[in-house]
């Protein structure tokens, strides 16, 4: 289906495709993100559109839904920019937000070297850490966004097995664990579904 026809079929707002549009292309030029608060903003203009765009096929109108999605796509984007670290890193690249790396002291090269330094897992906790608290904020409006909207927000499994899964490896973010698939993450999609939450 053609984009057009697609928000012509759903009426769906321009704006959140454009938002999608600009940031991509904003990210063409590949440099790190300068701090967290950059990397949250590529999340909302990537993510959350996303997921409000879903939510208008969906039919749901919902300020709370809406708060959830933002934070979400702020979850995902972070977690997304944790996962590809290692992919980047191999191709000489390093995105992770440079202000906790100074606040670490940690370079781009101790990226690029694979370091597993307690500064490098210090940079990792903090950025994970940081998807957390969204997975949290976003959760926080459960009792509040119409069940209807739960399946748009189900990539909240995904996020937090992720954030598990660096976790248990005390956020060395090279850990070959991290790049295996989890072989139950569809049974806990499914009970997930199954019990209206997300």
């Amino acid at each position: 289906m053609d984009g057009k026809l697609a928000v012509r079929r759903h009426n769906l707002t321009k704006r959140w495709l454009m938002k999608i549009i600009d940031e991509r292309e904003k990210n063409l030029d590949d440099k790190p993100y300068r701090n967290i608060q950059e990397l949250e903003d590529y999340g909302e203009n990537t993510q959350s559109s996303l997921l409000y765009l879903t939510l208008e096929i969906l039919g749901i109108k919902d300020l709370h839904a809406d708060h959830a999605a933002s934070h979400i796509g702020k979850a995902q984007g972070i977690v997304t920019c944790l996962r590809a670290t290692p992919y980047h890193g191999s191709r000489r690249r390093v995105f992770l937000p440079m202000d906790v790396c100074v606040l670490h002291g940690v370079s781009q090269e101790d990226f690029l070297r694979k370091s597993q330094d307690k500064n490098v897992r210090d940079v990792v906790y903090d950025v994970a850490s940081q998807a957390h608290l969204h997975l949290k904020h976003a959760r926080s409006f459960h009792k509040s966004v119409p069940v209807k909207a739960f399946p748009a927000f189900l990539q909240t499994v995904a996020l937090e097995d992720y954030l598990k899964k660096i976790q248990k490896v005390d956020f060395d973010i090279f850990h070959p664990s991290l790049q295996q698939k989890n072989a139950l993450l569809p049974l806990s999609l499914y009970i997930q579904s199954w019990r209206k939450r997300y």
